[in-house]
């Protein structure tokens, strides 16, 4: 029996990427790169050969749920697990932790959100099954840090410690010394050129018991919460005690909560073609350019005319001519249009809520 579970994070409303995505339809469950696979749908098939369907579970809102059982088929319905409102991560893996642990008493558990691309979907795998066995019957924590190509701003890092030395049979896992918020690009340039700094990804490995066991030291008023829910679990009673317990929890994240505290957590240096898609700036680094540098995402004809350094996105069956624009995002969907400056895209959830 497959004793690996993937529980994919699914419960933001990815505000950034609006007008794509809003709160009724956020960005994990829409096209982004216009294949015709949403990026929850990338999520569950990169996984496909070390984690079985019955294994996948899917923390998300309770107004998401008729979209995740759509999008992935073969899901059981015991496996979407319905958050009544948000409150972080720590919250969210604490939920499904105590559900997965109630059937499968050592199972090993990896965390993932569900709107990252991988490109290299092969070298992503042997990392995971790298990993699986790395943490696999241990208290150990392991986090894939990505190799950093740039000096990025937009995410946190990972330190690794260089003084500790791992066993040979993992010996490009690194302990990890410090994880380090989202810096000023100065200090990123120097964690670039002084090395052994890698951008944290959010994914996590590690048993069902470590996982429980950590909360129990570091955020015990939640694991008395979800002691208290547990004899619910897998019955019909679940739901209604998961909405009354689940807002009493601290809005944390795992990183915060647990990750910068324990001293049991390692990182496992990664480069698979990674990105976290949670602005419009990241989609148009992972994409094509044209001559002029214009990354375009439609499946209509788009005409550029004297245009440079501009990311498009629009939905089929529009004719779209855009001229003389430089260094910005025009966006369209469903009657929501977005023309903004791309150094200006971190303003984009404030202005989107302004127009509601």
């Amino acid at each position: 029996m497959n004793n690996n579970h993937l529980i994919i994070m699914a419960g933001g409303i990815g505000s950034r990427f609006w007008p794509m995505s809003t709160p009724e339809m956020p960005k994990q469950f829409i096209d982004i790169l216009g294949i015709g696979k949403t990026m929850i749908q990338l999520t569950v098939e990169r996984f496909s050969g070390v984690v079985p369907i019955e294994n996948i579970w899917v923390v998300t809102s309770k107004k998401y749920k008729d979209i995740v059982s759509e999008q992935i088929k073969g899901i059981s319905e015991e496996n979407i697990l319905l958050e009544p409102c948000m409150r972080n991560t720590a919250p969210c893996i604490a939920y499904v932790s105590w559900k997965i642990r109630k059937k499968f008493k050592n199972a090993n558990l990896i965390f993932s959100p569900a709107d990252h691309l991988v490109m290299d979907v092969d070298k992503f795998q042997s990392i995971i099954n790298v990993g699986l066995d790395f943490i696999s019957n241990s208290d150990k924590i392991l986090t894939l840090g990505m190799e950093p190509t740039r000096p990025e701003t937009g995410y946190g890092y990972i330190k690794e410690n260089t003084n500790i030395k791992i066993e040979e049979s993992y010996s490009n896992i690194k302990k990890v010394e410090a994880f380090k918020e989202k810096p000023s690009l100065e200090l990123a340039k120097e964690y670039i050129i002084e090395g052994g700094y890698f951008w944290n990804a959010g994914i996590f490995l590690w048993n069902v018991n470590t996982v429980i066991k950590s909360i129990e030291k570091f955020l015990p008023d939640i694991a008395d919460i979800f002691n208290r829910v547990e004899p619910s679990m897998f019955s019909p009673e679940e739901q209604n005690t998961i909405d009354k317990e689940f807002p009493s929890c601290q809005n944390i994240s795992i990183d915060y909560a647990i990750m910068e505290k324990s001293s049991d957590v390692y990182v496992l240096p990664s480069s698979f073609g990674w990105s976290d898609l949670g602005t419009w700036g990241s989609l148009y680094n992972q994409l094509e350019k044209d001559k002029n540098t214009n990354a375009v995402v439609s499946n209509c004809k788009v005409k550029l005319v004297d245009c440079e350094n501009c990311m498009v996105h629009t939905p089929e069956n529009m004719s779209v001519v855009i001229q003389g624009i430089k260094d910005s995002i025009i966006a369209e969907k469903d009657g929501r249009l977005l023309i903004c400056k791309r150094d200006d895209e971190q303003l984009i959830k404030e202005w989107s809520v302004s127009v509601k």
